[in-house]
């Protein structure tokens, strides 16, 4: 009732200004102007660094500009789709800005998938050009595709990749003699489609999700201040650029005239010397990256100071994690999105009293999803049928639902998907979650994660986190497996860390002392666990495992 009294008495208020002066006071937001104002204040600021390579930021916008320019001499026109299938390189990063450039969409493809997988998404995004690395080369097959789809060869001198894995020209080859385009802002309107992103595809085909011009420009902002990036800030590319568009951080770094360190994968040790040698100050990635840097032996005493800031997300950290990364020097900020939502939606803002609290009970309190971003300012927690909210008491389970300049446009070519996405005007998550009576919310599970076992929920995240205060734990999934009496029960999947050892009936005895004993685990499996290219546990696989030949897992 109150929307629809906001839309009726919107329509009675007068317009501010005129179509006469439209273009002095309105201009169409984008990521473009974030480049375009950094290239022209710090021309001569370090901008990219990888490996021996190193680009300030003029050098960085010629790049894009060349870039951007190869794009339009091909025939690539305002509204066509332009691939990606590459690791965090320069040629990258530069895409992210050199693609909407040219008036295209960019589909930054996941470096994980197989052939039919890529396949697919070229042929359903339409893409016209892909740039591919001579390492993935293999997961492109032109057969599948169509013989019309058009092919830069990104090689990559720094590893040793120099040599064309498919035809058609190399980068360097296909940009040359390219007039650079001037940087600057040329979406028609900033609804335009800035970039298509594909959901994993776990329960089906994946998706393309819209990102529009405004969108990535408003999240990027509130990253620059919700982050406090700057100048100074040195941000090591551990979370891939594919993901989220890097969670738009390809933006906002930018936007803040802060340095991009490029590495193509998450290697402890050579993360750990970056953050030395070259003074990173920020990171992001999944729990998993965190959990690989904590376990690697060149951190092992190891603290860093000044502290680095790393924001994490894709699943809740254990406090286990936040204890082990704040004893290294890893200030975290936990971030909570989906690509649905450009990536991050919230974050747990740290209370000033929160300080002063023993380690325990803040590694409790900052492990939640927390509150909205401030240009995403709706968040609930409600009944998905009532879409009535549930009560702030931290303990009433609802379904997160978000709206507001960060929801994505819709799906890709799928009006029916989009429809069942966005109904009720909310974008509903699909993740369940409490809201605590000073507002913050805290995931308790996937809708699909959740354990009913003899009419009891069981929240897997719960559980894990109490078995992840086990010393020897470094990786656990809990997934419902197949009981006769009880429906369904528990079952961790854990992986132990480096020369550590623990067995079923030790787990289960420490679970016991930490939570009822309905939701500890009744079966233990020690494995190493199935991830996603982004760190993301795949307990779907797990559960597929233990449900095959029983009937059918209902969600």
């Amino acid at each position: 009732m109150v929307d629809q009294q906001l839309r009726v008495d919107a329509k009675r208020a007068p317009v501010a200004g005129s179509e006469q002066h439209l273009g002095a006071y309105n201009d169409p937001l984008t990521p473009l102007v974030l480049l375009e104002r950094t290239a022209r204040v710090f021309p001569r600021k370090e901008a990219v660094v990888y490996g021996r390579e190193r680009m300030d930021w003029r050098a960085f916008a010629g790049l894009v500009g060349r870039f951007a320019a190869a794009l339009r001499r091909d025939g690539i026109e305002p509204g066509d789709r332009v691939a990606v299938l590459l690791p965090n390189v320069p040629v990258h990063l530069a895409s992210t800005f050199a693609v909407p450039l040219a008036g295209a969409a960019l589909v930054a493809i996941n470096t994980r998938l197989a052939a039919g997988e890529v396949a697919y998404i070229l042929k359903h995004s339409g893409a016209k050009l892909v740039l591919v690395d001579p390492e993935l080369a293999g997961q492109v097959d032109l057969g599948q595709v169509g013989p019309e789809l058009r092919v830069v060869n990104v090689l990559d001198p720094q590893v040793g990749l120099t040599e064309a894995k498919l035809p058609g020209p190399t980068f360097d080859e296909w940009i040359a003699g390219a007039e650079p385009l001037p940087i600057e802002n040329t979406a028609a309107d900033e609804r335009q489609l800035l970039s298509i992103n594909y959901t994993s595809g776990t329960t089906g085909r994946p998706k393309g999700v819209m990102y529009t011009h405004r969108g990535a420009y408003l999240n990027a902002l509130g990253e620059i201040g919700a982050l406090r990036l700057g100048q100074e800030t040195v941000f090591l590319w551990t979370l891939p650029m594919f993901h989220c568009n890097g969670w738009c951080m390809t933006w906002a770094v930018t936007g803040a005239a802060g340095t991009h360190v490029c590495i193509r994968a998450v290697r402890p040790p050579e993360i750990i010397r970056l953050v030395q040698e070259e003074g990173v100050t920020n990171f992001n990635g999944a729990p998993t990256v965190l959990r690989m840097i904590a376990a690697d032996p060149a951190a092992q005493g190891l603290r860093f100071d000044p502290p680095v800031a790393a924001c994490t997300g894709g699943a809740p950290p254990s406090p286990a994690d936040l204890k082990r990364m704040e004893a290294m020097g890893i200030h975290v900020t936990h971030l909570y999105g989906l690509t649905e939502t450009y990536g991050p939606h919230t974050l747990c803002e740290i209370q000033p009293e929160w300080r002063d609290l023993p380690l325990e009970e803040r590694a409790e309190l900052t492990a939640r999803q927390g509150v909205p971003y401030v240009f995403s300012t709706h968040l609930r927690v409600a009944d998905p049928e009532t879409m009535e909210d549930v009560p702030p008491d931290g303990e009433t389970m609802g379904e997160v639902m978000m709206r507001g300049n960060n929801v994505m446009a819709g799906y890709f070519d799928d009006e029916e998907a989009t429809a069942r996405a966005l109904r009720g005007g909310w974008f509903h998550s699909g993740d369940l979650a409490v809201m605590h009576p000073d507002g913050y919310i805290e995931l308790r599970d996937r809708s699909k994660d959740i354990i009913i076992s003899g009419g009891e929920n069981i929240s897997s995240i719960e559980v894990e986190n109490a078995i992840y205060e086990h010393p020897a734990v470094h990786e656990v999934a809990i997934v419902g497996v197949p009981d006769e009496r009880w429906g369904e029960v528990p079952k961790a999947f854990i992986a132990l860390k480096p020369g550590a050892s623990a067995t079923a009936e030790e787990i289960i005895a420490f679970t016991r002392e930490r939570l009822s004993h309905f939701k500890c685990p009744k079966h233990v499996e020690f494995a190493e666990l199935p991830k996603t290219s982004t760190g993301k546990i795949q307990k779907y696989v797990l559960r597929e495992k233990e449900w095959s030949g029983t009937r059918k897992r209902v969600n």
